[in-house]
Order: C-alpha cells, then structure tokens, then sequence
C-alpha cells in the first residue's frame, strides 16, 4: 500500500516555536520504519517545510492512505488537511494519531477521518494498511508498555534534515530512549498519554541507535531523561566504551540535578550541552500546588550546578493566573539573580484530558474548539486580578527584561557566534511580534 504520512504546519493563530526551534517528526519516523518493514511504501511530508498546498502532495504520490500527527493546537489544521485529502479522492483512508488523539480522540471527530489511533498506534497503522480492522473509527486497546520497534525512519526526511534545529542546537536530530514520567505533576499531560506507567528502552538499544545518527547534536526527547542514576552512569559507560562523541540536549528535574552532580558531570564530561528544566516558578506555595516534589532552594542549587560545569540551561516557567505585576517583577528579579540565558513562558494551561482542565473548564476566556489557541502560549484562564490586555503585556516585558540586552547578546554571540544569535534573535522577535498582536487585541 502507498502511504503518506504528514506533519502538519502549525495554524496561523498560534504562537509557534517554529520560529526558534524545528524538529524531525520522530513520531512519523517511527510509523515509515514500521510500515516499510512489512512491505508499505511510505513518504513522509513535513508541511512546516512545505510551501505547496497538501492537495498537491495527494496527487504526486497517489496513497491510498495518509496519516496525520499533531498536538491539541493542530486540530483544525488537521480537520481541514482531511478535507483537501478527500476532495482529491474520497476513496483515500485518512488516520489520526499522536498524543492529543490518544487522550481526547472525540476532538477529531469529523466526517472526512477515517480513523483515530488512541493506542498502539504503529500496530493500529499497521493492522489498517493490511487491511486487518474492522472500520470502527475509533481504534482502542490496552497500551503496550514495551518497545520493541525499528529504530526511527530517517531517510525518508533526508532533504529536510539539514533544516531541523533547537535554538543554537544546529542540524539537530531526535532520540526517545523512555516513554512516560515517573513522577505527577498535576499540569502535566505525559502521564495521560502512558497511563501513569513510566518504561525505558535498555541502554545497549539507545547505544545502537546513536551509532546509526550523523549529526553531531541530539536532542533526547524523553519526558525526563536525568531520572535514574545507574542508567545514566552505564550510558556514560557505553559512549566511552564505544567512543561516541556528540552533543546533548535533554530534559531533567531541577531535583535530580542537585542531588546527583557527579552523574551530572560525567554526562558533561560525555558531550551534555544543555538541559531543559521545568523550574515552573520561584514560589514555594506555587510548586507545591503543582506538585513538583521540589522547592525554589533546590531550583537554585540546580541552576548553580550547570552553571559551575557550563552546561546552558533552558528553564521553563508557569505564569499563573492570579497573578499581578508584583509576580511577573519578582519572576524577573530571581531569573536575573539566578543567571538563566535562556527562559521559556508559559502561562498557565489546564489542557484537556488533564484534571486541571475539569477545575478550570468554567473559566475559560479560549474555547476548547479554538484549538489553535492552546498552545501553551496563549492565556485561555482569564486572569483574575488583572486585565487580559496588562497579562499580555506584563509576559512581553519579563521577556524583553530577562532575555534582551546588551551583556546577553555579547555572551551569546561569544559562544555560539553572530549568526546563530542573529537567527534566534530574529525568531524571538517574531514570537514577541504575535504576543504584542494579543495584547494590542486585548
């Protein structure tokens, strides 16, 4: 069967990252390396590289099927791709997976989609394409809690490679060696996907893969990659053993990093580049409330830690609702105390399929099916003490007065060169451009 699986672009309205960071379609990857396993001829079509219309993708490649990924923010993207699909070809079988389909697979209901992949995609996929299920719209099972699949499909996005990138992290490529978290943080969406359960690939399995990659930077995209210390120091052990030298960036806990600096330091010492931390806020009441099992003294210590062996970090922050300008001068004040480089903002989010949304569902300035909307970037809580136009505009500044001035820009291009920074500086603006458009909006 011929396939054709698409990343779609993200919707006008939502303020994209894509301006900072693109990434490999891991998960469309993976799907392209099962399929042609078992004899599928597969193509993969990444649109936010893409300027052509996905009508004219159709009818290049003829598939009989097409399968489409995304988050909760690429819904009606996805719903309208469906449509130009079937107006090529009714005939064609349309499928939908990804995080969002497993958990809130009702949001894609839609008369021009076939099929909504709520687990066990890949075998899902599969089972439609040899024509094995029955047409049932919404595919459902008991989730698999191991993995045992071929390594991801890159070559089927060879002509984009060269373009995927985080941030300074150029020619970037993605690796996934766990699945799930083990922890519950309670405005956390992973744990949704994997039923509270938390699995890791074996060590020996990541190494194989790694040997398989060229690029010289990868992105670990595990929910949390600095969680057990055995695993991480016999990773360490295989990468001396096999002499792989590359660059890392990977998710971990603030909590982690301070109780394990050795570990940390060995993984610097093994190419850690950079690590993204949820520091989510410098208040304790706010974290506890969150349940991060963390504090704002450990946050420090974290920080400190890489900054001691020059590994960047990347700290992500909840802005919360009930927030007034004396929060936001606070967040920036212990940001610049702290000596973070990078910050990314997010204001508060109770997505859908999470308990936080069922507490906050009769507060909602954004409605569930403006879907593009949800991106974590967007304020769809109204704010209870100020204005929407003031919460926009108060975000704008933290960013301007955290990330944007003179000592940063010079310790920037000093260590990942003028035109590097003048790229992510440029998309940076871009992303302000669209936060400034909300607030003149109000």
């Amino acid at each position: 069967m011929r396939i054709l699986l698409i990343r779609p672009k993200p919707h006008k309205e939502t303020i994209g990252l894509q301006n900072v960071m693109i990434c490999e379609p891991l998960e469309l990857e993976y799907v392209s390396a099962y399929l042609s396993k078992h004899g599928h001829d597969v193509t993969i079509v990444d649109k936010i590289l893409e300027r052509k219309s996905v009508a004219h993708f159709v009818k290049k490649y003829k598939p009989d099927m097409v399968g489409l990924t995304g988050y909760i923010s690429h819904v009606n993207v996805i719903k309208k791709y469906a449509e130009e699909i079937k107006k090529v070809n009714k005939d064609i079988i349309v499928c939908v997976g990804g995080v969002h389909a497993e958990v809130c697979p009702e949001d894609f209901s839609h008369e021009c989609i076939d099929y909504v992949l709520k687990a066990n995609a890949l075998d899902a996929f599969l089972g439609i394409a040899d024509n094995r299920i029955d047409m049932t719209n919404i595919l459902e099972k008991e989730k698999s809690q191991t993995f045992c699949y071929p390594f991801p499909d890159r070559e089927k996005v060879k002509k984009y490679r060269k373009k995927y990138y985080y941030m300074f992290h150029r020619n970037c490529t993605l690796i996934k060696t766990s699945f799930g978290c083990p922890y519950n943080c309670s405005f956390c969406f992973c744990r949704e996907i994997t039923d509270n359960k938390y699995f890791a690939r074996s060590v020996e399995d990541i190494i194989n893969e790694l040997k398989t990659i060229k690029e010289e930077e990868v992105y670990i995209v595990d929910d949390n990659f600095l969680f057990n210390a055995n695993r991480l120091n016999h990773f360490c052990d295989m990468l001396e053993k096999e002499n792989i030298k590359k660059r890392y960036l990977v998710y971990g806990r603030a909590d982690f990093i301070a109780e394990n600096e050795e570990v940390v330091k060995r993984l610097k010492d093994n190419g850690l580049r950079a690590v993204i931390v949820g520091l989510e806020s410098c208040d304790d009441k706010m974290l506890e409330g969150y349940n991060k099992k963390s504090n704002s003294k450990i946050n420090e210590k974290a920080v400190a830690i890489l900054k001691k062996h020059n590994i960047e970090c990347y700290g992500t922050f909840i802005l919360g609702i009930d927030w007034d300008r004396e929060d936001f001068k606070k967040l920036k004040e212990w940001i610049k105390k702290l000596g973070i480089t990078f910050v990314n903002l997010q204001p508060f989010t109770p997505l859908p399929g999470t308990d936080m949304y069922d507490l906050y569902k009769d507060k909602l300035i954004v409605k569930r099916e403006e879907y593009e909307k949800w991106d974590m970037a967007h304020l769809v809580v109204r704010p209870t003490k100020i204005s929407v136009r003031k919460y926009y505009l108060y975000t704008i500044l933290l960013y301007y007065s955290t990330m944007v001035n003179p000592k940063k820009s010079i310790y920037m291009i000093k260590k990942y060169g003028l035109m590097d920074t003048l790229k992510l500086s440029i998309g940076a603006f871009k992303v302000n451009m669209q936060y400034l458009k909300k607030f003149l909006k109000g």
